[in-house]
């Protein structure tokens, strides 16, 4: 069976009170859109189709940076839901099942897509309706069933008071049959107070309708304004949270605490409070990370400590400790063993075992070896206004307080820089290193008395 999938993501979220598309609002720091995107790839569509419409041009390019093959259709005018999918028609006379979901509602998951295919399939149907059983459901179409099977969706302003007390809703997510849907959409009228085509009619104008009621009753959630999106971070956060806490993860305080969804973390490792973990980020055991960090697609080892550190697609073996103050810089690896203190930046560079770089320190694009010692205030000049160039030290190498190594420029294995150098030219191994200017000392120097007297 060929399936195919139309993400209907063409509003403007005008209360939101956004320039952009309603479907880039973020939960968690991905838009709402990769949440659905997400759930299709772990799915497996043969196609899918995205539905734009205001502001294309920014939902295209967040679709383009993943590089999933996903396609795009044009929605010119928002003549509503019906309108949009038949854009995507092309796609569903090539399908034998469509699946329809909303870009603007992020926690459909790939169980509740798997399954209600299987009771699509099982039951020969034209159109499933996905639902769900929510606490509150003021505001959502009522599934409304006869002797258990499902008959109809009834709006809330239609509602009778015995159907208003209805739990099950419509998630807004179907499973139609590809030929079915393509011969319904142009049956579709706009004999509403909106004047526009719903895809709700095509489930009334099918006979061989079924509803397949979800175990996750936030697939129904969606945000049309900044309180309810607020709402989905909230939900979202806390669901991610637990989730780790189950998997051995500790917590002494969730304030401040974001987590992507990606982000894989071992057991007995400690999150502190105001600590920011995104992107494909994976964490190993017995770490403690925080407080105050940010850190996006990195992998890190275990025995890792983290202090007011961040970091960016970087790798971080075991052993290691950080901080506090630090900035790891894409491109960055640090061996076992490594001590970096505060106010240390590390870019693009790799830190052998045991290195130490204790404060006040600059490597850039540099290659360090192992139990090299950075004096306080060290740097790597590392780029000439023009062109960047390597640093490349030895093993054991002690580099002085203030050295500036100006690449491209090779310091050997256990040598030594003096203090406040300026290295210009490669130094060999086992050498002490000097640069310093001819001393020179004036007593009683004019300009010292008149500002005392001053």
């Amino acid at each position: 069976m060929k399936t195919g999938c139309v993400i209907l993501a063409g509003g403007a979220g005008t209360r939101m009170k956004s320039e952009r598309p309603k479907v880039l609002a973020e939960v968690l720091c991905k838009p709402m859109l990769g949440w659905v995107l997400d759930a299709c790839g772990k799915f497996g569509f043969d196609k899918t189709v995205v539905v734009t419409g205001f502001k294309t041009e920014l939902t295209e390019a967040y679709i383009n940076s993943r590089n999933e093959g996903i396609l795009t259709a044009l929605q010119k005018e928002q003549k509503g839901t019906g309108d949009a999918v038949k854009c995507a028609a092309e796609l569903i006379a090539d399908m034998d099942a469509v699946c329809v979901l909303n870009g603007d509602a992020p926690f459909i998951d790939c169980e509740t897509l798997k399954s209600s295919l299987a009771y699509h399939t099982e039951n020969g149907a034209e159109v499933t309706v996905i639902t769900a059983e929510i606490v509150q459901p003021q505001g959502y179409g009522r599934i409304i069933r006869k002797n258990g099977e499902f008959s109809a969706i009834r709006e809330q302003k239609d509602c009778s008071p015995e159907e208003a007390e209805i739990s099950e809703v419509n998630s807004g997510a179907y499973w139609f049959s590809g030929k079915k849907l393509l011969e319904t959409l142009p049956k579709l009228s706009t004999n509403n107070a909106a004047g526009e085509y719903y895809l709700t009619d095509c489930v009334e104008l099918m006979d061989k309708r079924v509803a397949y009621k979800s175990d996750n009753s936030d697939i129904v959630l969606g945000a049309n304004t900044r309180k309810a999106l607020f709402e989905l971070n909230t939900i979202a956060r806390n669901a991610v949270i637990e989730k780790h806490m189950d998997n051995g993860v500790s917590f002494i305080s969730t304030d401040g605490i974001i987590i992507g969804t990606d982000v894989e973390i071992g057991c007995d490792t400690t999150v502190m409070p105001n600590t920011v973990i995104l992107g494909s980020t994976k964490i190993g055991k017995g770490c403690n990370i925080g407080a105050n960090c940010h850190i996006e697609n990195c992998v890190i080892g275990d025995n890792v400590t983290f202090d007011n550190v961040h970091a960016y697609d970087s790798v971080v073996e075991e052993n290691v400790k950080i901080g506090p103050f630090a900035h790891l810089r894409p491109g960055t690896t640090i061996r076992t063993g490594v001590k970096i203190g505060n106010f240390v930046e590390i870019k693009n560079s790799d830190i052998g075992m045991n290195t130490c770089a204790a404060h006040l320190t600059y490597v850039g694009d540099s290659d360090v070896g192992r139990g090299v010692n950075f004096g306080c205030g060290s740097i790597t000049a590392n780029y000439d206004g023009i062109n960047k160039y390597r640093t490349k030290i030895g093993d054991h190498a002690f580099i002085g307080s203030n050295t500036n190594l100006i690449a491209p420029v090779e310091i050997g294995a256990n040598a030594t820089t003096a203090a406040g150098s300026t290295v210009t030219k490669n130094v060999p191994e086992n050498a002490l290193f000097v640069e310093r200017g001819a001393t020179r000392v004036k007593e009683n120097w004019e300009k010292n008395f008149k500002r005392k007297k001053k």
